[in-house]
């Protein structure tokens, strides 16, 4: 067996390396391919034109349509994202409450809006306030927005934070019981820092898919940069350059965000070593300071 064999599988032998690499190989020309074939009959249709794109050199074209659109997409972004981290962790608390209801209602309410697509979430709270009139109707998209991806990501966000804290050694739990700390204290105090130290890259990558997924709002009439630059497109007739620097602009965005992950994540596990090494003389200290309680 080769030194590169896991418990979870045997490293592959020469010949079976040989077939993932022709596979890949195979897979990567198939590849090339379809992307020269596509780029062959985007050009034979002047898409790569010099004039299909100068509309992008005007100020604009940015000012006028690309950056309000961004601005939008930004802004229900961090609105939906800033809400669903605040519904996930009250409903992901609520699933490891003590109380029986609190668990079953925290229970339906993430099964439910999980089960419910972004699209649909985002409709039905457009119709449900265009009708009752509970926002203005210049704020009409944008709120059905922010409600569907709250909703969605929300319960995503507490089923994410409530594996988390599942994963934890069930050791923090009872040293934490065993110090007087109350649940609410335990939560706050132990176990939830760990568990969003852990999940931090869940949770970004929740908060990538609530960007993505913005951009649906353009259903429902919302101006996000999508909707933006077909509007753009429609009056210079550069639809696929259009669509083609909205996602340069939506990569690049994750892209950053992805960064700002592992960043956040290295510098938050480097802070917990750092706590760690200098635990054992305030352990010492704390010990010497609490009370005997035990049986002589």
């Amino acid at each position: 067996m080769s030194a590169q064999a896991t418990v979870l599988y045997d490293a592959p032998g020469p010949k079976a390396r040989l077939r993932n690499n022709i596979i890949a190989v195979v897979f990567i020309a198939v590849l090339i391919a379809i992307a020269a074939y596509v780029i062959v009959i985007l050009a034979g249709n002047d898409q790569f034109a010099a004039e299909k794109w100068k509309p992008f050199t005007y100020a604009s074209t940015w000012t006028g349509y690309i950056l309000p659109g961004l601005w939008r997409t930004l802004g229900a972004a961090a609105v939906s994202i800033v809400l669903a981290l605040i519904l996930g962790s009250v409903l992901g608390i609520g699933r490891l409450s003590d109380h029986l209801w609190v668990r079953l209602v925290s229970g339906f309410f993430v099964e439910v809006f999980r089960a419910i697509p972004v699209l649909i979430l985002m409709v039905f709270t457009w119709f449900l306030f265009a009708l009752y009139g509970i926002v203005p109707a210049s704020q009409l998209a944008f709120a059905a927005v922010v409600t569907g991806l709250t909703l969605y990501n929300g319960s995503v966000i507490a089923e994410i934070l409530r594996s988390g804290i599942n994963s934890l050694p069930r050791g923090q739990t009872e040293a934490s019981k065993a110090l007087g700390l109350r649940k609410g204290q335990m939560m706050r105090m132990i176990l939830l820092p760990q568990a969003i130290t852990a999940m931090m890259p869940a949770l970004i990558s929740q908060m990538v898919i609530a960007l993505k997924d913005s951009a649906i709002g353009y259903i429902i009439g919302y101006s996000e940069i999508i909707r933006s630059a077909i509007l753009s497109s429609a009056r210079y007739g550069n639809y696929i350059p259009a669509l083609f620097v909205v996602a340069v602009i939506m990569i690049a965005i994750n892209f950053g965000l992805s960064w700002f992950a592992t960043a956040l994540e290295r510098r938050l596990r480097e802070g917990r070593r750092k706590t760690k090494a200098a635990d054992p003389e305030e352990a010492e200290l704390a010990a010497e300071n609490l009370p005997f309680t035990g049986n002589t």
